[in-house]
């Protein structure tokens, strides 16, 4: 199965001489590898060949094509001015016989921790239409001292905004009502789970997470040679304590799934959402976007996603 990230690079390693835009790229890529995007295009949320294409549009304008030029740097853009463009350059040869080492595939790259928040909010903006933040536990006030905010900040925050598409009546009748317009979730990130830290890395989802009506622990592998011990104890835990669990595939997001779903809080904690505010501005930030949500009922979408 070839990686978004790959079929990019061959669509555009195989046409050299031209520029597309994001939709024209999208177009070559479900041309060329119709066979293999069969089964995505057969998800229900795509109504026609349009919002397929818009979709696949969507992630070449996001972290398929940075995780492409990691891969390959003749995968060039053209940011200025719009639309953007992408092509492929071919690099400078300076004398002849030089032996060019073969570029890395997908799988050969180390994905760091803090490599995975982006490609996780590009996945729960396109797949389960959240609005989401990092929040950055150095940019903290650390005034409780040292380990006093332990285990204090989730990696990623998002809104669920119910009512996006409500009419304005009802929209301001929930808003004065005891009604609610939108469901906030939280997500610790890890890159590996398994039988020695798997305890450890859940209770510190626990800890981060609770105060939200989703809380969830996310990771890219499950240590295969113990899988089934270790999906045995999360399935345990969360069971117990209602944290979900989300298998994130950072070579094409699309892939990821929801191992185990969260269970709903019906209401937030507020007074942890108050120390969070307090101790970090980053989640100061998110609980603003979120008030002027309530407030307003718009989402500014250039503040979210990041």
């Amino acid at each position: 199965m070839t990686s978004r990230p790959q079929m990019i690079i061959n669509v555009l390693q195989a046409n050299p001489e031209e520029q597309f835009t994001a939709r024209q790229l999208a177009q070559k890529i479900i041309d060329h590898y119709s066979a293999e995007l069969a089964e995505k295009r057969q998800n229900p949320r795509f109504t026609s060949d349009e919002d397929f294409l818009s979709q696949i549009a969507a992630e070449i304008g996001g972290s398929r094509t940075i995780q492409a030029k990691m891969l390959c740097p003749q995968v060039m853009t053209r940011d200025k001015p719009r639309p953007r463009l992408f092509y492929w350059s071919e690099p400078a040869v300076e004398q002849e016989n030089i032996d060019i080492t073969p570029e890395p595939t997908v799988e050969t790259i180390s994905f760091s921790e803090h490599s995975l928040y982006p490609i996780l909010i590009e996945y729960l903006s396109q797949e389960e239409g959240l609005f989401c933040r990092r929040i950055d536990e150095k940019r903290s006030s650390n005034n409780k001292g040292l380990g006093g905010n332990h285990w204090l900040y989730p990696d990623i925050v998002a809104l669920e905004p119910l009512g996006k598409e409500w009419d304005a009546v009802v929209q301001n009748c929930v808003r004065h009502s005891e009604g609610r317009l939108t469901r906030l979730w939280s997500f610790e990130v890890k890159k590996q789970l398994n039988r020695s830290n798997v305890r450890e890395c859940f209770f510190q989802a626990v800890s981060n997470s609770s105060w939200a009506h989703f809380g969830y622990l996310v990771a890219t592998e499950i240590n295969e040679d113990k899988q089934r011990s270790v999906e045995r104890e999360l399935q345990m835990l969360c069971a117990l304590h209602g944290i979900g669990v989300i298998l994130l595939d950072p070579q094409d997001f699309t892939n990821s799934q929801t191992l185990i779903p969260a269970r709903e809080r019906t209401s937030v904690d507020w007074q942890s959402v108050n120390r969070l505010v307090i101790e970090n501005r980053d989640f100061k930030y998110f609980i603003g976007l979120v008030t002027d949500y309530h407030q307003t009922g718009k989402i500014h979408k250039a503040l979210w996603n990041r």
